[in-house]
């Protein structure tokens, strides 16, 4: 971070941390016309953040420090959403558990960041969609909840978000201002960057991305509502898809796709499209052709300078990109797209952990003046 301390609070709240070994000088930020501003950055060695990844079906959890580096193993679990009055004691328990097993003092954990996907409300620690009511348990908020059980502050946000974040502070939207963060995954999940930003809207409920009606395709989503653009171009559909191109006949280097583990089904067709698999390559460029009619969508209402592909299904790559932009040379005003990039991410499915870790250092002043 580079502060100006021209403000006599800015000043001793940087002097304290300096004192206490929290943050240390790094130099001077580049000039951009009068006095230069100092550098500082966190000790990485002095605090942690414990990071979590959710998605409906798998948790994944690790220790970070303040560079984003995973410090020893990320923890794997099996956590089903949907359905689950057990889902909140389940992440409770997993938590307990793992920051009780870390070699790491718990006073140089400074929160615990959660991304999960719902409708957030992330000032009271609700999430709308997913997790057993928490006053069952006497509290108000899930936040609240673990944190209390924890004694480790808790903040939790929409995937979505969450990844944008992570792309924001340390991927492909540093130093923009305008930008669409696509989150593929067992949905498509949508996180806003608009002028400079991370935009959650009035409720914090935006970005829906997923649930655009595009399609007369008469399949049920998630949401309850068909024809939502999920139902066409999740992981979840090209999984579904694939095995029906197998039962007619179609030929691929994966001759089946396993039963009951949708990681490992989703993981095998995605290697053998980046291989040149016929199939898997023609599914994915279907998938992302219709999530490139969205896209249109977006760039026709926000005009943003950059769309960044994110998550779990950027694993395919390249392969996202020609099928996208066919689909923006079709539907888009050709004057509005035209300034528009497309990335895929660099950080990957490692995005998830990220955002959530920078989810914890965007309230860190929140956790320090408390």
């Amino acid at each position: 971070m580079q502060l100006n301390k021209s403000l006599p609070f800015i000043t001793k709240l940087v002097n304290d941390l300096v004192e206490e070994e929290v943050i240390v000088e790094t130099g001077f930020a580049p000039s951009t016309g009068g006095r230069r501003p100092l550098m500082y950055s966190l000790k990485p060695e002095t605090l942690y953040i414990v990071a979590v990844s959710m998605d409906q079906f798998i948790t994944r959890i690790a220790l970070m420090d303040t560079n984003n580096e995973v410090v020893g193993d990320v923890a794997r679990i099996v956590l089903t959403l949907s359905n689950n009055d057990d889902a909140l004691m389940t992440l409770y328990g997993e938590l307990d558990k793992f920051v009780q097993n870390l070699k790491v003092d718990k006073k140089k954990i400074i929160g615990v960041g959660i991304g999960m996907p719902g409708f957030i409300d992330i000032k009271q620690g609700i999430n709308h969609s997913f997790l057993q009511t928490p006053s069952t348990y006497g509290k108000e908020s899930i936040t609240q909840f673990i944190s209390e059980k924890l004694d480790i502050p808790v903040f939790i946000d929409n995937d979505s978000s969450v990844i944008a974040l992570a792309e924001l502070r340390f991927g492909a939207g540093i130093n923009r201002k305008n930008v669409m963060v696509i989150n593929v995954s067992w949905g498509v999940g949508l996180g806003m960057i608009l002028s400079g930003n991370l935009y959650r809207g009035a409720n914090g409920f935006a970005g829906e991305f997923s649930h655009i009606p595009l399609f007369t395709n008469n399949k049920l989503c998630s949401c309850g509502k068909s024809g939502c653009l999920e139902t066409e171009t999740s992981l979840s559909v090209l999984i579904e898809k694939f095995k029906e191109a197998l039962a007619q006949g179609r030929v691929s280097k994966l001759s089946a796709v396993p039963d009951g583990n949708i990681e490992e089904a989703s993981a095998l067709i995605v290697k053998c499209a980046i291989e040149g698999d016929r199939l898997a390559v023609e599914l994915l460029s279907e998938i992302g052709y219709k999530i490139g009619r969205g896209v249109a969508i977006l760039i026709h209402l926000l005009n943003p300078e950059l769309i960044i592909l994110s998550g779990r299904g950027t694993q395919a790559g390249q392969i996202w990109q020609a099928p996208i932009q066919q689909a923006l040379n079709e539907h888009c005003i050709p004057k509005l797209s035209q300034n528009t990039l497309i990335k895929v991410s660099k950080l990957g499915f490692d995005a998830s952990l990220i955002g959530a870790a920078a989810l914890v250092m965007e309230n860190y002043d929140h956790i320090y003046s408390s």
